[in-house]
Parts: structure tokens; sequence; C-alpha cells
């Protein structure tokens, strides 16, 4: 089993990626520690330029058994059994990429790309099971138990299409404009 973890920066990718192959036995593999030189072909904005066949070549030949690869360009590699997107409502997620230091600039499109689905939209058009777990007001280990739940079959509430963070986003941009 190839599970493909996603999401926008800051819905908690890698911490419950940590915890779930800790807890369930599964290989890790990050995409951030894969993306280096071999794979990157610069960098625009601040954010590294990844040749995603290179990407995939490399993870292809490490990776076997059960495994979890996280990243939020996990959902571009052509294998995987499912793909699961963690979503976060973005005035949460603009308070957690603060405390990682981005700048307004990342923070801005990290919160458009949320409010606009990105990550799952991309990941629908690539692959035939995806799932979505609000990680907004959840701790790690429930998000593990959710993760849990969907390989168990048990994957109804995770279907993709019941989040919709687009008011949200709006108020978020509509309070910045009152602040400034």
């Amino acid at each position: 089993m190839i599970i493909l973890l996603t999401g926008t920066p800051g819905t908690g990718k890698t911490t419950v990626s940590r915890l779930f192959s800790k807890k369930y036995g599964f290989r890790k593999i990050s995409i951030n520690d894969i993306a280096t030189s071999e794979v990157c072909e610069g960098v625009e904005k601040g954010s590294r330029l990844v040749n995603i066949e290179k990407l995939s070549d490399k993870i292809s030949q490490i990776v076997s058994g059960d495994a979890i690869i996280e990243g939020h360009l996990s959902h571009y590699l052509p294998y995987g059994d499912i793909v699961i997107v963690l979503r976060t409502r973005p005035d949460v997620l603009e308070k957690r990429l603060i405390k990682k230091g981005f700048d307004k600039d990342k923070i801005a499109e990290n919160l458009e790309a949320e409010a606009l689905d990105v990550c799952l939209i991309e990941s629908i058009e690539r692959h035939r099971k995806v799932y979505e777990i609000d990680t907004t007001k959840k701790k790690v280990p429930d998000v593990v138990a959710d993760m849990k739940k969907i390989l168990e079959g048990r994957w109804e509430e995770f279907v993709p299409g019941k989040i919709d963070w687009s008011e949200n986003f709006f108020d978020v941009k509509r309070n910045k404009k009152k602040v400034m």
C-alpha cells in the first residue's frame, strides 16, 4: 500500500505522516528530503522548482512495501494506491504559516490555493481514490485515526467536496483590508 499524503503547506503532512508511519509500520518518505539538487531545476519566488519526472524516478527506486509519501507535490506522482489531502481552514492556516516564518506573499499564495482546493482538484485529476481530511480543529492522533478509517474502507465522511473554505478565505481577505 502506497499512500500519497498531500495538502497545502501548513496542513500537517509531516507531523501526521511521522506518527502514522510509526504507529502502523509504514515507511515514511518525505518529498522535501528527496527534492535535492538532482531533481530541482532552480528556485522561483523562494520555492524550489522540482522536476516531477526526476522526482518520481528517484522515489520509485526507494519505495517498497507499505509507504507513505508526504509532501505538497506527492499527488503529482504517477503511482500510489490512495491520495489523502489534508485541509485546513484559511484563518487557521494563516497562523500556522506565520509561525513557520513564511513571508506575506507566500502566505497569501498558499491561502488562496487552499481556498480554491488546488491540491484536491489536482489529486482528483490524476488519481481515482482521493480523500480529504479537515485538520483545522483536530489533533494529530485524530487525523491519523481518520487515515486508518479510510484504509479500513470507512471513507464515506472523507469523500472530496465536503470542505468549502471560500467564505472563510474572503473573510480573512476582508479583515486584512480593514487592518491596513
